[in-house]
């Protein structure tokens, strides 16, 4: 068995360079994103450009360029993107980058999703130093990461900040005489998407053509929509077509997921996932955002068979998301601490979906800022307090660089990154197979291509160890199991696998020609 580890780790080393997005010169870029993503090749990392190569000098987390600290920009983030190459990912997915309203603000810089204008970027993200516009340097930063392979996606705010509310009344939804104001989002302002004769508002329409001209216009390669359900299949219709008239590749991601409310009851319309998909979506969210809560083997496999389905449904032309630990659910380090990061690490890699990872993650940052709720020296906004969401990332104020204490886990999310290389074929093409085990609230499944396999089994209990069996229907004593990730060694018997795992443990098998 030694042996067999050891040479498995010597082919992950030595394959990780070879299998690493190549280079491009820009002219020749093509965008593939499209296809890359419905096949579940994506390996996305999201970041701000607003905090992403951000200075903080004095080390108090917050940016103030007064006091010498330097502000996130598209050229300064430019010249960190070779990093996330060397990480193993593919595909960047931006968090707005469009201006931002200033008015009943949240935070001191105002929510990246408080959108200000459908054809401006946001100054914020602006080198003041350099004379080019900032839509000219967020060009740059998208040639840059195409020269290294690197396809970019970007955010597009689902509603208007207050701010636009007053410039242009008649794009908003209104609730006595004032423009509406969706579930508890006090920032922003939720548009009007039909007119009084119940057909698209065309002014919204030809606005969003603007937002995705804008965004097509700097080179970027997709766009994930915010709360798209909260627009109808139809609107995005006409949106899509228009963006696939001048790149058939160019992506579409709803943010949307079949059990999610609709934050706009009983004002708007709310679109199940079929109608956005139908209305050429490409992906949208796994239900994984109360990842935290699901105690259930049962539960978990549902969720991933439910995709599955969907996907086969459209033949295999639509896909998901992972949606473990976004920007708007807390740091794995805050919902479960190290254990927890290294379930969402190999849950993202294993399952049939495209990886996302959220920049910080790969240091195990907790989004627990210094600054959390303070009153603020200087403001850009009318909000004079540094809001955040309590173990969230940062998305209201100029905040230091995502980065955690614990930097070891770079090396250790770069291991599981080179085996997803390494078993490319079986965990992007293979079969999922959900596995039986003893325990209701252990979870196993395998991915399976041909004689090999790759078998993941997990703790969902995150206080109490458990000892349980793995039915696998052909396993002998004799099988080959290579461990990938484990803790206690298992028992191999026939037809099962004894495991112990502690409190949200998570470990991954590499089999052969064992037939389940």
């Amino acid at each position: 068995m030694k042996s067999k580890v050891l040479t498995l780790g010597l082919i992950l080393s030595g394959l990780f360079a070879q299998l690493q997005m190549p280079s491009f010169a820009y002219d020749a870029w093509k965008n593939d994103l499209r296809s890359l993503f419905i096949s579940n090749k994506s390996i996305i990392y999201t970041l701000n450009i607003r905090n992403f190569a951000a200075q903080d000098k004095n080390d108090n987390d917050i940016i103030e360029p007064h006091l010498g600290d330097v502000s996130g920009t598209f050229l300064n983030a430019a010249d960190r993107l070779q990093e996330l190459t060397k990480l193993g990912i593919n595909t960047i997915y931006l968090l707005p980058i469009t201006k931002t309203g200033k008015l009943k603000a949240l935070g001191t810089a105002g929510s990246l999703y408080a959108l200000d204008s459908f054809d401006e970027l946001s100054p914020d993200l602006d080198d003041k130093k350099n004379p080019m516009t900032v839509e000219q340097e967020a060009t740059l930063f998208i040639k840059k990461a195409h020269r290294l392979g690197l396809r970019v996606i970007v955010d597009i705010p689902s509603c208007g900040s207050y701010d636009m509310s007053l410039a242009y009344p008649d794009l908003f939804l209104k609730q006595k005489g004032e423009a509406l104001i969706p579930a508890d989002w006090t920032d922003v302002r939720a548009f009007k998407v039909y007119d009084g004769r119940e057909k698209l508002n065309p002014e919204l329409v030809e606005n969003y053509k603007k937002l995705v001209k804008l965004i097509q216009d700097i080179g970027a390669d997709g766009i994930r929509a915010d709360v798209a359900a909260i627009k109808p299949g139809e609107f995005w219709k006409e949106i899509i077509d228009y963006a696939r008239m001048k790149d058939p590749e160019f992506l579409f991601i709803a943010e949307a997921c079949t059990d999610w409310e609709n934050p706009l009851k009983p004002h708007g319309t709310y679109a199940t996932v079929d109608e956005l998909l139908e209305a050429g979506f490409d992906g949208y969210y796994g239900r994984w955002n109360n990842f935290k809560e699901i105690t259930k083997a049962k539960d978990f496999i549902e969720r991933v068979e439910e995709n599955i389905k969907i996907s086969k449904k459209y033949d295999g032309k639509k896909t998901t998301m992972s949606a473990f630990a976004t920007h708007d659910q807390q740091s794995p380090i805050v919902m479960g601490g190290l254990a927890m990061w290294d379930m969402i690490t190999w849950l993202n890699l294993t399952l049939p979906h495209n990886p996302y990872f959220l920049d910080g993650f790969t240091t195990g940052d907790d989004y627990i800022y210094r600054f959390e709720n303070k009153k603020a020296d200087k403001s850009l906004t009318d909000d004079d307090y540094y809001f955040v969401h309590r173990g969230k990332f940062d998305i209201f104020n100029f905040s230091r660089q995502p980065n955690g204490k614990h930097i070891n886990l770079k090396d250790k999310f770069v291991r599981a990154l080179k085996f997803k290389y390494w078993a490319r074929h079986i965990l992007i093409d293979g079969e999922f197979i959900a596995l039986n085990t003893a325990s209701p609230n252990v979870f196993a499944y395998a991915r399976k291509m041909g004689n090999e396999s790759v078998v993941v089994v997990g703790n969902l209990n995150k206080q109490e160890e458990i000892t349980t069996d793995v039915k696998i229907k052909n396993l002998r004593p004799t099988s080959y199991v290579s461990p990938v990730k484990m803790g206690a060694a298992p028992k191999i018997l026939r037809s099962k696998m004894k495991v112990t795992l502690k409190p949200c443990e998570i470990q991954v098998y590499l089999l052969n020609k064992v037939n389940f």
